[in-house]
C-alpha cells in the first residue's frame, strides 16, 4: 500500500489468500482457513467444494465469522489512517507552526478552515507548553465553540474541532457552553458519522462535561444521544467500546439516567459482551462495574436478576477475569440473592454452580468485603458451609488469586 512518501505494509495474514487484498469481513472454513467473505463466497457459488489453499474437500460449506482477526484488522485500518493524517498534516504544514503562526490561524478561522485546524491540532499535540498557550489565548475557545454551534460546517471540520477540544479537556475551565443543544447534537453527529478515533474522541469529551448532576441529566435527556452510544456497545473496535462503557459508569449515578439507560436496552448489549470470547479483561470489568451500578435501581434489579443466562455471565466471571471483574460480579450476586432475597436470582445462581465457586473464593486471598459477601451469599442459599469445606479437597483444586 503506497501513498506518496507514505510506505505501510500490510500484515500476511490480513490478506485474503484469493484476492490478496486486506479483508473487510474475514470468514473461516471448516479447514481452518480465513478468507474474505466476498471472495470464498464467489469460489464456492462456482461449483467448488475444496479449500482454496490447502485443496482438501470440504466437509461444511458453513462460513464462521473471524470477529478476533475483523478487531485486529479495524484497529490496523485505524492506525493507518492516523497515521496517513499526521503525514497529510507535516506534507501540509511543512513543520509544526510557532505561536505567532498560530495566533494568526486562530484570528482568521472561518468555515473553510480544514487545513488551519489542522495545523492547530499539530501544534497541539506537540507539547504540554502549547495546549497551555492555547488555553490562555483570548477568543480561542469561542472560536472552536462557533464551530460546535454550527453542524453546517461540515462532518470533517466537526472532527478536527472535536479532536481539538479532546486534545485540551484539561484545560477547559468552563465546560457549560458545551452542553448547549447545538453542541450536544454535533457531538451526535460526530457519533453517527465521525470516523472510530473522532467517535472515540467525542465519547471522551462527553465524560469530560458530565460533572455534576444537572450535566448528566442534559446528555441524557439528548434525544438520539444515549441510543447511539448503547449502539456503539457492538460495534468492532474495543476503544470505543471501552470509552463508552466508561461514560456510562461516569454519567449513571443519578437514578433518573439509570433509568433512561435501561429504556435504551443496554442491559442486553452487556450481556452481550459478557457472552464474547474475545471480549478484553478491561471491557468485561466496566461491563460489570456497570451492571452493579444498574443493580442498584428497581428497573435494572429486575432485569438482571430475572434473566438466569446474565446471571450465568456474570458468575462465569468470578475467579476467571480478573480480581475486580470478581469483585463487581460478587456485589451484583449478593445484592440480588443476599440483600433483596430475589428468588429467581437465588435460584439460577444455585443452579449455575455457583456454589463452588463461592466457596473457593471464600478460601482465596480475595479481599475482606468479597469474602464476607461470599459468606452471606453462601449462607442465605442453605449451605452449610462448615460440611462442605470439610468435605471439599481444596488441596487438588487450584484457585486463582483474586
Amino acid at each position: 500500500m503506497a501513498r506518496d512518501d507514505l510506505y505501510i505494509a500490510v500484515p500476511s495474514s490480513f490478506r485474503c489468500p484469493i484476492s490478496l487484498d486486506v479483508m473487510k469481513s474475514p470468514v473461516s472454513l471448516c479447514t481452518g482457513v480465513t478468507y474474505d467473505r466476498a471472495s470464498i463466497q464467489r469460489w464456492l457459488d462456482s461449483g467448488n467444494n475444496t479449500c482454496p489453499a490447502t485443496m482438501q474437500v470440504l466437509e461444511s460449506k458453513d462460513l464462521v465469522p473471524n470477529r478476533n482477526l475483523q478487531r485486529l484488522i479495524q484497529i490496523w485500518l485505524d492506525s493507518v489512517a492516523r497515521r496517513q493524517l499526521d503525514a497529510d498534516s507535516v506534507r501540509n504544514s511543512a513543520a509544526v507552526p510557532s505561536q505567532n503562526q498560530v495566533k494568526l490561524l486562530v484570528k482568521h478561522l472561518d468555515i473553510n478552515c480544514f487545513s488551519s485546524l489542522t495545523k492547530i491540532i499539530c501544534f497541539a499535540r506537540e507539547s504540554e507548553e502549547n495546549r497551555e498557550f492555547l488555553a490562555k489565548m483570548d477568543g480561542f475557545f469561542s472560536k472552536v465553540l462557533d464551530f460546535m454551534r454550527n453542524a453546517e460546517s461540515g462532518i470533517k471540520i466537526v472532527e478536527q474541532v472535536v479532536k481539538i477540544l479532546d486534545l485540551m479537556l484539561t484545560k477547559i475551565s468552563d465546560k457549560k457552553p458545551l452542553l448547549e443543544t447545538n453542541c450536544l447534537s454535533t457531538i451526535l453527529l460526530v457519533l453517527q458519522s465521525g470516523n472510530s478515533d473522532s467517535q472515540i474522541e467525542a465519547v471522551r469529551l462527553l465524560e469530560s462535561i458530565a460533572v455534576d448532576g444537572e450535566s448528566k441529566l442534559k446528555i441524557g435527556q439528548k434525544e438520539g444521544l444515549v441510543a447511539e452510544l448503547v449502539k456503539s456497545l457492538r460495534k468492532e473496535n474495543p476503544r470505543l467500546i471501552e470509552a463508552s462503557l466508561s461514560f456510562f459508569i461516569a454519567i449513571t449515578m443519578p437514578k433518573r439516567i439509570k433509568t433512561v439507560v435501561i429504556q435504551y436496552r443496554i442491559i442486553p448489549e452487556l450481556k452481550y459482551l459478557l457472552s464474547q470470547p474475545n471480549t478484553t479483561t478491561s471491557i468485561t470489568e466496566k461491563a460489570l462495574e456497570l451492571l452493579e451500578e444498574l443493580s442498584t435501581c428497581k428497573e435494572g434489579r429486575v432485569e438482571i436478576w430475572h434473566d438466569s443466562v446474565l446471571l450465568g455471565r456474570i458468575g462465569e466471571t468470578v475467579l476467571k477475569v480478573s480480581s475486580n471483574a470478581t469483585e463487581h460480579a460478587v456485589a451484583i450476586l449478593w445484592s440480588g440473592c443476599y440483600l433483596f432475597r430475589d428468588r429467581k436470582a437465588q435460584e439460577a445462581v444455585a443452579s449455575s454452580n455457583g456454589m463452588t465457586k463461592l466457596l473457593l473464593l471464600m478460601q482465596s486471598n480475595c479481599s475482606p468485603a468479597v469474602r464476607q459477601m461470599s459468606g452471606d451469599l453462601v449462607k442465605v442459599l442453605g449451605v452449610n458451609y462448615k460440611l462442605c469445606l470439610s468435605n471439599y479437597d481444596t488441596k487438588t483444586t487450584h484457585i486463582m488469586p483474586c
